[in-house]
């Protein structure tokens, strides 16, 4: 199978590392010093699953040069979505899958209007990792899942076959026929930790336990789910409780990517995250006033560190 991963960060490594591992046809795209040690060095997955190094490793800036591949895993900030749906353009084949592995719950419908409907499939990551140094990726912990499917529920020959490449590569794969409930299973938990770990500025394992924080976990993962049950998004009844416990579970350390881009002065998702879920609930007549606070507290930095 061939694989184009566009955007090498911490799930496009991550994933795309253990997928080559496995003997896919893997293209990362990257660029800058992150790209030039992967072509130098290679590309090393370090930390909770151990390590894997990728030497050599089919690594470019120039997606038109990679040709048409079975399956593009897209994995640019929120912000790149509109740009990178341009750039992957050429990659794109008549029988091609594209699966958005973002962060919020819209990438597949931006990415429609650019590439169609028919290549554009909805897809979830679960995977604490970043960009530890050029060519080096961290993972903290060791879960790593991959849900994914087509938008329109069906159960395609091209996700059956990618769901095979997946658990050859040794991580947990679902292919749902409910990717829309997945996204927003996913959209309650991390809306809400980025928030509460970029805020902070601290990791989940300091804020989850304290009495005068936890409770804001709460509040916010019931802020999303009002939105989605207000918006007819099938959610099972112990959502409330599978989120708090996959927060209790979660590695002590773990900082959300948002967390780690605040901390290191870069520009934030904030928009896409809280700020998506306080534009929903003005339009849908839902209170969010957790998340609202959590966004108005952030938006100074939305664009990276103010300059004094």
């Amino acid at each position: 199978m061939r694989i184009a991963v566009m955007g090498t960060g911490g799930v496009g490594g991550g994933f795309g590392a253990a997928l080559a591992k496995a003997g896919a046809d893997v293209t990362f795209i990257a660029r800058g010093a992150h790209l030039a040690a992967m072509k130098r060095d290679g590309l090393r997955i370090i930390g909770g699953r151990g390590e894997t190094h990728l030497v050599p490793t089919k690594a470019t800036d120039d997606p038109a040069s990679v040709g048409t591949v079975d399956l593009v895993m897209f994995c640019v900030k929120l912000w790149d979505v509109e740009s990178a749906g341009e750039a992957i353009r050429p990659m794109v084949g008549p029988d091609t899958a594209v699966l958005p592995l973002q962060n919020g719950i819209d990438s597949s419908e931006r990415l429609i209007p650019i590439l169609g409907a028919k290549p554009v499939m909805g897809g979830v990551a679960q995977i604490s990792a970043t960009i530890d140094a050029p060519g080096v990726i961290r993972q903290t912990g060791t879960f790593m899942r991959l849900a994914f499917g087509e938008l329109d529920g069906s159960i395609s020959p091209r996700g059956k076959t990618f769901l095979e490449w997946c658990q050859r590569a040794g991580f947990d794969a679902t292919l749902s026929d409910r990717i829309l409930t997945e996204l927003w299973l996913k959209f309650i938990i991390l809306a809400t930790n980025s928030g509460m770990t970029a805020l902070t500025r601290r990791p989940l394992g300091e804020l989850r336990d304290d009495p005068d924080i936890a409770p804001y976990f709460r509040a916010g993962f019931e802020e999303v789910i009002a939105l989605a049950r207000a918006k007819g998004v099938w959610l099972p009844d112990d959502v409330l409780e599978r989120s708090m416990k996959f927060t209790a579970g979660a590695p002590a350390g773990m900082r959300a990517s948002m967390a780690v881009d605040l901390i290191r002065g870069n520009r934030i998702e904030l928009p896409w995250l809280s700020g998506k879920v306080v534009a929903l609930g003005r339009a849908l007549g839902v209170p969010t006033p957790t998340h609202a606070m959590i966004n108005a507290a952030l938006k100074p930095y939305a664009m990276g560190a103010p300059q004094d």
